[in-house]
C-alpha cells in the first residue's frame, strides 16, 4: 500500500520565511506583509486588468494569506476575468454570492513563482527604506550636535574622508576639514552636524570641523557652566585651522565667564585646543556696552579708545598704542577680521600717535 505524502503547508513556510527576515533585518513584520500585498495586489493586475477586484490578505498574527478575487454579478458577461452570471454566480458560490458580487478565493498556488519574485523585491526594498528611515532619524535628533566620527577611507584626489558615525557612513569633504591637519584611517575625531536632508539618493548629512558651531559644541562639553546655562556663549568667530574668538557672558556677577572658560591652568581651553590641533583661542567677555565689547574683542591687542562713527551700519574707530598696532591688526588682518565678526561692528583701527610705522 502507498504511503501518503503530507503535502507541504506553503502558507506557513511564507510566514516563518516574513518572521525570519523581519527579525534578521529589523523590520516590523507587519510593514513587510502590507507592502508584499500591495505588490502582489499590482503584480496580478497583469492577469486581470485591475486592482479593484483583487484583494491580497496576508495576516500575519492568524498566519492566513489568501488571495480574493471579487466578480461583478452581470445578466450578461461582457469580461469573464472579472464578470460572472448570475446563474453560475448562484450554482457555484451560493454562499459567498450577493446580489452584486462574489469574492472567489483565488489558488495561491498558480502564482506561487509571482509571490516569491514579489516578496524578495518587497524584503529588499523593506530593508532600504527601513535603513534609509532609521539613518534620517538618527541623525536629525543630532542635528546641529557634536558628534565622534570615525575615519575609514581617504581619496588621495578628491582630500575627502569617509568616516562612520555609529553604524552610519558620512562624507567629510576638504573644504570642511581643518587647514593642516592630518588625518588618518582609524581616528577618531569630533564633526558637527551642520545639516540633514531627505533626498532620493537617500538620507544626506552635511558634517564639519570648521564651522563655529564645533568649536561652541566643544565648549558645552568641557565647560559645565555652559551646559547648565550659567554660562552664555554670546556669539563665535573662527578662521579654522588658525584662530577662533569666542564672547561669553554670565548674569551672575560672582562668576568668571573667561576664567571658567579658560579652567584650572588652563586644563578646559586646552583641551578644546588639543582638539582643534592647536588652533588659538581667544575668550573674551561679552558686554552689551559696545565701546567694552569691541575692547575686549581685539584681544590680546590693549586699546587706548574706542569712537564710535555710526550706529546704522555699526562703525567704530579704535585707537591702539603703536607698539600694538601689528597685534591688534593681526596677520593679514586676521585679528581685526575675525573681532569685527565676532561685535557685528565694523572696525577702523588707528596708532594713537596718529601715524603709521614701516610695519
Amino acid at each position: 500500500m502507498a504511503k501518503k505524502v503530507k503535502a507541504v503547508d506553503q502558507s506557513k513556510e511564507f510566514f516563518a520565511a516574513l518572521k525570519f527576515m523581519g527579525e534578521e533585518k529589523g523590520i516590523p513584520v507587519e510593514y513587510l506583509a502590507e507592502k508584499i500585498s500591495a505588490a502582489i495586489i499590482v503584480a496580478l493586475r497583469k492577469d486581470y486588468g485591475t486592482v479593484e477586484n483583487i484583494n491580497c490578505i496576508i495576516d500575519t498574527e492568524n498566519e492566513i494569506f489568501k488571495v480574493v478575487l471579487r466578480k461583478d454579478i452581470v445578466e450578461e458577461v461582457e469580461n469573464p476575468k472579472v464578470q460572472i452570471l448570475r446563474e453560475e454566480a448562484k450554482k457555484q458560490y451560493k454562499a459567498k454570492a450577493t446580489d452584486e458580487f462574489v469574492e472567489i478565493e483565488m489558488d495561491t498556488r498558480q502564482f506561487g513563482r509571482i509571490v516569491a519574485q514579489t516578496a524578495k523585491h518587497v524584503i529588499r526594498q523593506g530593508i532600504r527604506d527601513v535603513e534609509h528611515s532609521q539613518t534620517l532619524s538618527e541623525f536629525q535628533a543630532h542635528n546641529r550636535e557634536l558628534l565622534t566620527a570615525v575615519v575609514q577611507k581617504l581619496d588621495p584626489k578628491t582630500g575627502k574622508a569617509i568616516v562612520t558615525i555609529g553604524k552610519n557612513e558620512a562624507t567629510l569633504p576638504l573644504l570642511e576639514q581643518v587647514p593642516g591637519e592630518e588625518l588618518h584611517e582609524g581616528d577618531h575625531i569630533k564633526v558637527y552636524v551642520v545639516d540633514v536632508k531627505d533626498t532620493e539618493k537617500g538620507p544626506k548629512v552635511m558634517i564639519s570641523r570648521t564651522h563655529p558651531g564645533l568649536v561652541k559644541r566643544l565648549f558645552e562639553t568641557e565647560v559645565p557652566e555652559i551646559f547648565d546655562g550659567t554660562i552664555e556663549i554670546k556669539s563665535i568667530s573662527r578662521q579654522a585651522g588658525s584662530r577662533t574668538k569666542i564672547a561669553v557672558w554670565s548674569a551672575n556677577s560672582e562668576i568668571d565667564p573667561v576664567g571658567s572658560c579658560i579652567g584650572p591652568k588652563g586644563a578646559r581651553v586646552n583641551a578644546i585646543v588639543e582638539e582643534l590641533v592647536g588652533e588659538k583661542i581667544d575668550i573674551v567677555k561679552y558686554s552689551e556696552n559696545p565701546v567694552e565689547f569691541i575692547s575686549e574683542a581685539l584681544s590680546p591687542s590693549k586699546v587706548v579708545s574706542v569712537e564710535i562713527i555710526s550706529e546704522e551700519p555699526k562703525a567704530c574707530k579704535v585707537t591702539v598704542p603703536d607698539s600694538q598696532l601689528s597685534l591688534a591688526i593681526g596677520n593679514k588682518g586676521q585679528n581685526v577680521r575675525l573681532a569685527a565678526k565676532l561685535t557685528g561692528w565694523k572696525i577702523d583701527i588707528h596708532p594713537e600717535s596718529g601715524f603709521y610705522g614701516e610695519e
